[in-house]
Formats: structure tokens, sequence, C-alpha cells
């Protein structure tokens, strides 16, 4: 499976979805993840820490392009416009932002909030 991790774009947000270590376990399972360069950086993760172990480093589009995204916060709209209809999103996705469900349900996304 195509796993996507992308960069978070919330005003202070350091967090990433992914860290090396897990990443590296779902590499050894089979899947393939694509992390958004400069993902890692406000967590203190450089680019290259994903590279060595096994993931690929891609631009925006292509990480949330994936079958699945694991993203922290929800995405924006921007985002949304990059998500193909279909797609397995996992995050803190606020499930009580009706507008928010509505644009994830409108993106075609099956959505699970961690926090629910």
């Amino acid at each position: 499976m195509q796993i996507g991790v992308p960069r978070e774009r919330a005003a202070g947000e350091t967090r990433v979805a992914v860290t090396p270590e897990t990443a590296k376990k779902l590499t050894a399972a089979g899947h393939t993840l694509r992390v958004e360069s400069g993902a890692g950086i406000a967590a203190s993760v450089t680019d290259a820490a994903y590279e060595a172990v096994g993931c690929e480093i891609v631009d925006q589009a292509t990480a949330l392009g994936s079958e699945l995204v694991l993203k922290v916060r929800a995405p924006g709209a921007d985002e949304l416009a990059l998500m193909k209809p279909g797609t397995a999103l996992v995050g803190m996705l606020n499930p009580f932002d009706r507008e928010g469900l509505t644009a994830m349900a409108g993106a075609g996304l099956t959505s699970f909030a961690l926090e629910a």
C-alpha cells in the first residue's frame, strides 16, 4: 500500500504523523511510504532520516495522492483538492467540526479520527 505523510501546515504545529521508527516498521511490512520533503523538520526529523529507513521523499501532491494518508491535523481545502476520492485518511480530524467533516466527505475520503 502507498502511504503518504504530508508536512503539517497548521500554524504552530510541530508534530509529524510518522516517525522514522514507525516508517521502518511499515516499510518492512511491504508498504511504500511517501514522505513530503520537510515533513519532519519541525519535529527535528530530517528527510535523510526517512530515506535511511526506506521512505521516498516526495512533493506535497505525491504524498497526498497516496492510498492512505496519515496526518496530525485535519486537511485544509488546498490539501483536500490534492487527495483522490477513495483515499483513506487517518489523523486528529476534529470530529465535531461539521464543516470540515462535510468537506472530507465531499472529497470522497474515508476518514478515521483518532480522537473519536
